[in-house]
C-alpha cells in the first residue's frame, strides 16, 4: 500500500469552548490546516513541537515511545486537540515528537471520524456515513 495523505484542520479544543461561551471571538481560536500522512499503524495523532506551540496545546505527560524505524524517543502527550477532516470531527490527545517532519493521523482519530483507507484508490472514505461513496468505489473497482 502506498502513502495516503489527508488535509486536516487542527484546533485548540479549549479555545473552541471559550468561543462558544463568548469569552473570545471565533477568529481567536488557534487553528492550523496541514497535510497529514494517514498511518493506520499509529495509534493517535502525532505532531511536532512547533505545531503544539502554534495551537497552544498544554503538555500533560512525558513518556518514551518507539518509532517505526525502531528509535526510542522522548515525547509528550497533550491535552485534546480537535481534528476536522472531510466534514467530520474527533478530539483526542496528541503525541508530540519534537522534531517530527510529518504529521501522522492514526487509527484512533480515523475510527472516531468513521473514516477508513479505501485500498484500491488509496483514499479516505466514510465507513458508514458515506455508504453511497464507498459502495460506488467498490462497485466501480470490482465490476
Amino acid at each position: 500500500m502506498g502513502t495516503v495523505h489527508a488535509e486536516i484542520t487542527l484546533k485548540n479544543v479549549f479555545d473552541e469552548e471559550k468561543a462558544q461561551e463568548g469569552l473570545i471571538r471565533e477568529d481567536e481560536v488557534r487553528s492550523v490546516t496541514v497535510e497529514a500522512i494517514v498511518d493506520t499503524g499509529a495509534s493517535t495523532i502525532v505532531i511536532n513541537e512547533e505545531l503544539r506551540q502554534k495551537l497552544g496545546l498544554d503538555k500533560t505527560m512525558e513518556r518514551r515511545t518507539i518509532l517505526a524505524d525502531g528509535r526510542s524517543v522522548q515525547c509528550w502527550r497533550t491535552k485534546p486537540v480537535a481534528i476536522y477532516c472531510k466534514n467530520r470531527y474527533h478530539a483526542c490527545p496528541a503525541i508530540v515528537i519534537p522534531d517530527a517532519k510529518k504529521i501522522l493521523l492514526g487509527a484512533i482519530p480515523l475510527e472516531g471520524m468513521d473514516l477508513m483507507v479505501y485500498p484500491k484508490t488509496q483514499e479516505l472514505v466514510g465507513i458508514h456515513g458515506d455508504v453511497e461513496e464507498y459502495m460506488a468505489l467498490y462497485f466501480r473497482d470490482f465490476q
